[in-house]
């Protein structure tokens, strides 16, 4: 007999996919307001950046495994890694090729998912999350003097990092800082207590919602220089939002931007499907929560990334348009717009 907590999270997970599979019915009848930038290999999860003049996106490399699809992600079984870039937006997409394997990562169990890149005093970074040998995801690093690659792996993983979706942020002073966390299968609520507890379950509807993390990056970029800590996420009342609160909680997917002087801190709600924004005064939080920046896409997944590009500002995210099937996506980029207030305009990817 399924204890309660479990008959619970049964019914939550039922509740998300039912909502994924009417929204995906309806993107389906709808025309999409971009279309893949890349269709012959399978595209998701971009972390765009401008390096040297051009753009260049930090996307997972999906494939088709043949892996049961399940609540914990193991239908993502990806590989490797392509790298993307264009000189300019609507312009010529260049896959660079394989930039990072996984048998080339010493340490490497399965399962490379949504990674990011960084740049510092001539050498490029890229941050992968990565399942080690006893199935644990960590966050690991390699590194390149170009920023397509290749990219070697440092022999572990960064020391005192878990979960997934690595986000890299330089802040105006030249310092850089790492926000990461996933809940679900990327076994956040695992470490809620310090350590990895492979037991470890979701918060209570009434409790505070699990915190995604922030770490400052050493000076090597190579390692933290600090013990991860909590990015609180309020609501309009200066409240830590509930884990019951799924439309505006954190999931997964954490991006940090600034403009005009503040933190915007975006993130995907998972099973609610949304990208939600909050914004603060610093890169630490706390930051209260705004608004949607992007309306459930076709797919179960939504992740995104935001950069400004000479002189506009630019989302990227994917959806599943060209395979219909929630592990084999295509990343896609459109314009994203402030109001006067600093508010962001709500994007919906179809018409």
């Amino acid at each position: 007999m399924l204890s309660i907590q479990k008959l619970s999270l049964s019914l939550i997970l039922l509740g998300g996919f039912s909502t994924a599979f009417s929204q995906n019915k309806e993107a389906k009848k709808l025309q999409p307001i971009s279309k893949p930038l890349v269709s012959d290999i399978y595209t998701a999860d971009p972390s765009a950046h401008v390096f040297e003049g051009k753009i260049y996106i930090y996307p997972s490399h999906d494939i088709e495994a043949g892996v049961k699809e399940n609540d914990n992600g193991d239908h993502f079984a990806m590989k490797d890694y392509h790298i993307l870039s264009l000189d300019k937006i609507g312009g010529k997409v260049t896959d660079h090729g394989v930039a990072l394997d996984i048998k080339d990562i010493p340490w490497a169990g399965r399962q490379l998912w949504a990674p990011d890149a960084a740049y510092k005093n001539g050498k490029y970074y890229l941050y992968f999350p990565l399942k080690d040998k006893n199935d644990v995801f960590r966050i690991g690093v390699a590194t390149s003097t170009k920023p397509a690659g290749p990219f070697r792996a440092e022999k572990n993983p960064i020391k005192g990092s878990f979960s997934i979706d690595p986000c890299v942020f330089k802040d105006t002073d030249g310092s850089f800082y790492m926000y990461f966390g996933g809940i679900w299968g990327g076994q956040l609520q695992k470490w809620s207590k310090g350590s990895y507890d492979a037991k470890g379950a979701l918060q209570a509807n009434n409790q505070e919602a699990l915190a995604p993390k922030i770490a400052k990056l050493s000076n090597d970029m190579l390692s933290f220089s600090e013990k991860p800590k909590d990015v609180k996420i309020l609501d309009e009342h200066g409240k830590t939002l509930l884990a019951g609160d799924n439309t505006k909680r954190f999931f997964e997917a954490a991006w940090l931007h600034k403009y005009n002087g503040r933190y915007y801190f975006s993130y995907s709600t998972g099973d609610t499907h949304f990208i939600n924004y909050a914004i603060g005064d610093n890169p630490y939080g706390p930051f209260t929560y705004k608004g949607v920046i992007l309306k459930p896409v076709q797919g179960w997944t939504n992740h995104h990334s935001i950069v400004e590009f000479k002189g506009k500002w630019y989302l990227f995210y994917h959806d599943t348009e060209i395979s219909g099937k929630t592990h084999l996506r295509n990343v896609k980029v459109t314009e994203l717009k402030y109001n006067p207030d600093g508010s962001i305009q709500t994007i919906d990817a179809y018409k």
